[in-house]
């Protein structure tokens, strides 16, 4: 029997295995068809069907913002090294993660020169990071069939048309590897709508056991979740709340929605990255009815060409 794989994405393409033969096809990106690519994605991952000429949940607006709210200065702001300059001029120098090193590609880089702990990102993506706590048992053949797997791929076509990924230009960086007294690492996600922010995600045991606590800016526990449950443990209020909600707000301005993530590590505030899509607009809101609530409070801005 031949080994038969047909793996598809929409928008990147087709590949077909029989035995060690593979034939690939280019991925589809015309796009008149993204409308229609992208109603078979969402119905595919979420079972609902997607309304982009009247969406009303906070889902399908994220979906519409993919299509018709996309800029130059969203790409630059996709670009985890790119933004670092944006930053900078913004709110200052010294919200960055320090950074150890920037490369074209894996085999470019001198791991003598780095230190025991640190983190290895993919500007290009989401989720393309390697963290090292110990480099002596640092696995680099492992690192490099990843790194040179991501570098190849386009993460506008990777899930769900994000496409202010579309066109950024491949790109790993080293950071210094942060973590807080505990040893912990806390994530800051201030979700803001039309120039406000608006609420305060925190994520959790990312790579654990995963919690996200959704609270106003007072600070009070709200009453729905979103894919991830509630923590059971008690989150206090960070001293600076209000520092990162004031260098969120500056941030924001120029965005219908906008996700603004800080690490807070002990007392500091860190810039952790600008996140316009998040979970490619697929979150699972329990209750669901929150989905249609967020919605009502995002106001979708001019529609703009594809």
């Amino acid at each position: 029997m031949f080994d038969f794989i047909e793996k598809i994405k929409y928008g990147e393409g087709l590949r077909i295995k029989f035995g060690s033969f593979v034939l690939s096809f280019g991925r589809n990106k015309c796009e008149k068809d993204f409308p229609e690519i992208l109603k078979k994605w969402y119905k595919k991952r979420t079972g609902k069907s997607l309304d982009l000429d009247k969406p009303k949940t906070f889902n399908e607006k994220i979906q519409w913002l993919k299509l018709y709210d996309n800029s130059p200065l969203k790409t630059k702001l996709a670009d985890k090294y790119l933004v670092r300059e944006w930053i900078k001029n913004q709110i200052g120098e010294e919200y960055l993660i320090p950074i150890l090193g920037v490369w074209n590609n894996f085999d470019e880089i001198d791991f003598d020169k780095l230190p025991d702990e640190f983190v290895l990102k993919a500007n290009h993506g989401s989720h393309w990071n390697i963290i090292v706590k110990d480099k002596s048992k640092f696995n680099k053949d492992k690192a490099k069939k990843k790194f040179d797997k991501w570098m190849k791929r386009d993460y506008a076509f990777k899930a769900g048309l994000e496409l202010q990924y579309r066109g950024i230009e491949p790109k790993i960086t080293a950071e210094k590897y942060m973590a807080d007294s505990n040893g912990e690492l806390n994530d800051y996600k201030i979700i803001c709508f039309n120039g406000e922010p608006k609420f305060v995600w925190v994520d959790c045991g990312r790579y654990s056991e995963h919690t996200k606590n959704i609270y106003d800016l007072n600070w009070n526990l709200q009453p729905f979740t979103m894919t991830y449950p509630v923590s059971k443990n008690d989150i206090p209020k960070p001293k600076n709340l209000d520092k990162m909600i004031e260098l969120a707000k500056k941030l924001c301005q120029d965005f219908a929605f906008v996700r603004v993530d800080f690490y807070n590590v002990d007392g500091t505030i860190y810039f952790g990255e600008m996140t316009f899509t998040s979970m490619s607009g697929t979150d699972k809101f329990k209750p669901e009815k929150y989905d249609l609530e967020l919605g009502k409070m995002l106001k979708l801005p001019e529609k703009k060409g594809l």
